[in-house]
C-alpha cells in the first residue's frame, strides 16, 4: 500500500451523512458493513459501530456530524497516515487513543495493520444541546485531533463496545449517558474556548422527581433513553442527568435498573411467570441480562431468590 497522495486537493470529498445514511454512510467508506452498529442492536437514533479494520486507504471525506475514532483492541504498533483538514500528520498508533474529526471538516487516512475500534457520530444539534446550560454552543468550537491517550475516553469506548455486544437493546439509555459524558468531556478538553463554564448545581423539585419516577414506572418494560426521560420533565439531558443524580444520589441508567429488578422481585414472589417471561416484562433483554444484574443487586441469583417462596 502506498502513501496517501497528500499533493492531491483538487480531488473532491466524499460528503457522509450518518444522521440520514445510516450503515449505508459506513459501507460508502468502508466498503462494507461494521461488525456491530447501534442501528443493528436497535437504537436507532445513535451513530455507535464497533468494527475490526485491515489494511486500509480511506478515502477523502467530509462528514455532517462530529466524528470520534476510538482505538479499544490494538495489539501492536498501528502505523497511520492520517490527513484532517489538509494537515498530514503520520501516526505510531496505540492501544487507547482516539481521534476527532469535527463536522464538517476533510479526512482522509490509510494504516497498514489490524485493529478494532469504536468510532461515534454526533450530530452537532445533539452535541450544542447537550452543553448549552454549561456554556453557549455558538461561542464553542470543537477542534480537530489527530491521535491522542486519553484514559476517559478509552474507558468510554471500552463501555461502548460492551453494551453494543452483551446488552442488546435495554442499555439504550447506558450508551446515551456515556455519549452525555463524552461530549462534556470533549467540551472541557478538546473545545475553544472554554473559560465561561457554568456548573449545574441543585436538586429536582420533588414534584418532577415524581414525574419521572411515575413515567419510569409506567413504561419500564419499553427501551427507556435518556432523552425521552429528560423530555419528560421538559429539561436537556445534560441537566436532567445532573440533577437527577444530585437528587437520588445515582444516575437515570442505575435507577432503572433498580426499578427492574424491584419489578422482577414482586413477580418472581407472585409465581406466576417463568423467569424468562419476567426477564421480558420488566425490560431486560433476556433472562441472563436479568440473571446478571439481579446477582449483582439482590446477591442471589433470580432462582434462589425464587426458591424463598416455594
Amino acid at each position: 500500500m502506498t502513501s496517501i497522495n497528500i499533493q492531491n486537493n483538487s480531488v473532491p470529498s466524499l460528503s457522509i451523512d450518518f444522521t440520514k445514511e445510516k450503515e449505508e454512510a459506513y459501507q460508502r467508506i468502508f466498503k462494507r458493513s461494521p461488525l456491530i452498529s447501534s442501528l443493528s442492536v436497535g437504537w436507532g437514533d445513535l451513530s455507535i459501530v464497533y468494527d475490526r479494520q485491515s489494511p486500509i486507504e480511506l478515502p477523502k471525506t467530509s462528514v455532517k456530524q462530529h466524528c470520534i475514532g476510538i482505538l479499544t483492541d490494538i495489539p501492536s504498533t498501528v502505523e497511520t497516515e492520517r490527513i484532517i483538514d489538509g494537515r498530514f500528520v503520520r501516526e505510531h498508533n496505540v492501544q487507547g487513543e482516539f481521534v476527532i474529526i469535527p463536522a464538517n471538516i476533510t479526512h482522509q487516512a490509510a494504516w497498514y495493520q489490524e485493529g478494532c475500534s469504536v468510532a461515534i457520530a454526533i450530530e452537532p444539534t445533539i452535541f450544542a444541546q447537550t452543553i448549552y446550560e454549561v456554556v453557549d454552543p455558538d461561542k464553542v468550537e470543537l477542534l480537530p485531533q489527530f491521535a491522542t491517550r486519553d484514559p476517559l475516553v478509552y474507558q468510554i469506548g471500552v463501555a461502548l463496545k460492551s453494551a453494543l455486544t452483551r446488552h442488546g437493546t435495554s442499555s439504550r439509555l447506558y450508551a446515551e449517558t456515556l455519549i452525555n459524558t463524552l461530549i462534556l468531556h470533549l467540551l472541557e478538553n478538546y473545545s475553544v474556548p472554554c473559560n465561561s463554564f457554568n456548573s449545574v448545581q441543585g436538586r429536582l423539585p420533588q414534584y418532577k422527581l415524581q414525574q419521572i419516577i411515575d413515567y419510569i414506572d409506567a413504561y419500564l418494560d419499553s427501551d427507556l433513553s435518556l432523552n425521552e426521560l429528560a423530555t419528560s420533565v421538559q429539561m436537556s439531558p445534560h441537566y436532567f442527568s445532573r440533577l437527577f443524580k444530585e437528587t437520588t444520589g445515582i444516575t437515570p441508567h442505575q435507577y432503572v435498573i433498580r426499578c427492574r429488578i424491584d419489578r422482577a422481585k414482586e413477580l418472581l414472589k407472585q409465581g406466576k411467570l417463568s423467569i424468562a417471561d419476567i426477564a421480558t416484562q420488566v425490560g431486560f433483554v433476556d433472562q441472563s441480562h436479568l440473571h446478571r444484574h439481579f446477582k449483582r443487586l439482590v446477591g442471589v441469583t433470580p432462582k434462589n431468590y425464587l426458591r424463598q417462596f416455594n
